[in-house]
């Protein structure tokens, strides 16, 4: 069977501090396995060859890049999280936006009572919308 899992490739070794962060911030998440450079490399010893991990129900894996690429994330790739309390979409908000960027800062935008943008401080964009 085929089966597509989005994958989140990260440079500088940060995989496993974004796995952190995101598994403390974002209720339904949590690390399923983590497969790690050893002393022979390729890359450097303890940073991530595949993780697979559960974000907010959605199944992710993550990957820790030895190579250097012109690239990185942008905002056209994010998670949606929908929320069901104002309480909860603020702490998510809030947390997520820290040491990131506001993309759309939270507001009634029409399609929704309230909705935000953020990237996080790993580059990875988050929309938030009070359902």
């Amino acid at each position: 069977m085929t089966q597509a899992t989005p994958f989140l490739m990260f440079q500088g070794g940060k995989g496993q501090a974004a796995l952190d962060f995101w598994i403390e911030t974002v209720p339904g998440s949590r690390i399923e396995s983590v497969e790690r450079f050893g002393p022979d490399g390729p890359g450097p010893e303890g940073t991530i060859i595949r993780a697979h991990a559960v974000i907010a129900g959605q199944k992710v894996m993550v990957h820790d890049s030895f190579l250097t690429h012109g690239f990185d994330f942008t905002p056209s790739w994010s998670f949606f999280l929908d929320v069901a309390d104002r309480a909860e979409f603020d702490r998510l908000f809030d947390a997520l936006s820290e040491d990131g960027g506001v993309l759309m800062p939270p507001d009634n935008y029409g399609w929704s009572t309230r909705f935000g943008w953020a990237s996080d401080r790993f580059g990875v964009s988050w929309q938030v919308n009070l359902a």
